[in-house]
């Protein structure tokens, strides 16, 4: 490795803070900065407030070093990392539309620290020219500036397994131009062992945004198959199990929906950069989005048989063994039966942070132990592990099957 860098990371979650922590366990001295000031607080002590593997590990070592710190501001340095959400507006039920404004702003925080010759690398998965947007505020805002590297580098980890693929996973770097590009790759190649691969930024944001779009496509043709079993009387596990002998095929498993920042976000995204030429995806998105309805229509009809329903939500995660909520259908499921009066709701989310506090959970003993009707939204090991005698009883609605 050349010589250590001086690096802030702009927004510690789950791929800020782990992005920080590696780099500084390499040797480099990262300011991790945020907004959360009780974030902030918590890793300055080396703990960490999200939930993922060995995470803590890292984080506790890279703070005791003296290589992590973190704060409210920025400072200045040789690099900046920018790992800020990009959600999409909810303004229009047809087409979901990116929302770059925590980009923009995140942006317009490092100008006044900025200096000649310094890096800047956009993580955050962005709609195609959200890095060219990057350096356009960087020469508004500071003019006096001959020279700025701007460069994309999207991030391509699973949640749950974040730390191995931030090292073995190969990565896209897209400069502006490509001096950027070639200062970026240099700074990856301390802590990555999957090939660097350079690009254009443009190529590169269109590169992440197709790669979720891949998934959503293939997770919708699963989840529209289950709708057709559901009409036929078929079971669709068996019937994809079946298809899957094929040796050219390859189907996924259905699910209650699709959730997370990526697959249910990037899709929209590149829908709304082309909607005229999109139709494949744009429906992909709409089969997975009507999945949660679906469900609760199947709630509703199995709430019937009962006078006063006790409903077991298990799972609240968008995805297994993890505690992320981000766009989940799982917890929007969960929402929508706490709303819709059909009976008594427990949920239960054995990830959950302490944190959470936007409706009662309950154990999964008590949930078992009381609900008439089991909703399973979340393939959680804790739930694989269920004995089965348990459920005789119960109505059972199983979204992953993980009980058949």
């Amino acid at each position: 490795m050349k010589q250590p860098q001086k690096i802030v990371v702009v927004g510690l979650g789950y791929i800020g803070l782990p992005t920080a922590s590696m780099l500084a366990t390499k040797g480099h001295q990262v300011l991790g900065v945020d907004v959360n000031a009780k974030a902030v607080e918590t890793i300055n002590q080396g703990r960490i407030h999200i939930v993922e593997p060995d995470l803590d590990i890292l984080v506790k070592s890279a703070v005791h070093s003296g290589n992590l710190r973190a704060a409210l501001v920025p400072e200045p340095a040789d690099v900046f990392i920018l790992a800020v959400p990009t959600p999409f507006r909810h303004d229009d039920d047809e087409m979901k539309t990116p929302d770059i404004s925590y980009v923009e702003a995140a942006t317009e925080t490092i100008c006044p620290v900025l200096g000649e010759e310094n890096l800047v690398i956009l993580e955050s998965t962005s709609p195609v020219g959200t890095t060219e947007r990057v350096r356009e505020i960087i020469a508004e805002k500071r003019p006096d500036l001959q020279k700025i590297h701007v460069a994309h580098c999207p991030e391509r980890v699973l949640p749950g397994n974040i730390l191995r693929e931030l090292v073995v996973n190969d990565r896209i770097v897209g400069g502006v131009d490509r001096p950027s590009a070639e200062r970026a790759r240099e700074l990856y190649k301390s802590f990555c062992s999957g090939e660097i691969v350079l690009t254009d930024s443009r190529t590169a944001e269109l590169a992440k945004l197709v790669e979720n779009s891949f998934r959503d496509v293939n997770i919708a043709f699963a989840n529209e198959l289950s709708l057709v079993c559901d009409h036929l009387g078929i079971n669709v596990w068996e019937l994809i199990s079946l298809a899957n002998r094929h040796p050219r095929v390859n189907i996924l498993n259905p699910g209650p929906g699709v959730g997370g920042h990526c697959i249910a976000v990037d899709p929209w995204f590149v829908v709304a950069s082309a909607p005229q030429v999109t139709p494949l995806i744009r429906t992909a998105r709409q089969v997975n989005d009507g999945k949660p309805e679906w469900v609760i229509r199947k709630v509703a009809a199995k709430a019937e048989r009962f006078k006063k329903p006790v409903i077991g939500c298990l799972g609240l995660a968008f995805k297994a063994n993890i505690d992320d909520l981000r766009e989940s259908p799982a917890l929007d499921i969960t929402r929508r039966l706490l709303a819709g009066g059909l009976g008594e709701v427990l949920a239960c989310e054995p990830h959950a942070d302490e944190t959470f506090a936007e409706f009662p959970l309950h154990d999964l003993g008590t949930v078992l132990k009381r609900a008439d009707i089991l909703v399973l939204l979340v393939d959680h090991d804790e739930f694989k592990g269920v004995d089965r005698d348990l459920l005789k009883e119960k109505v059972v609605i199983d979204t992953r099957g993980i009980w058949r």
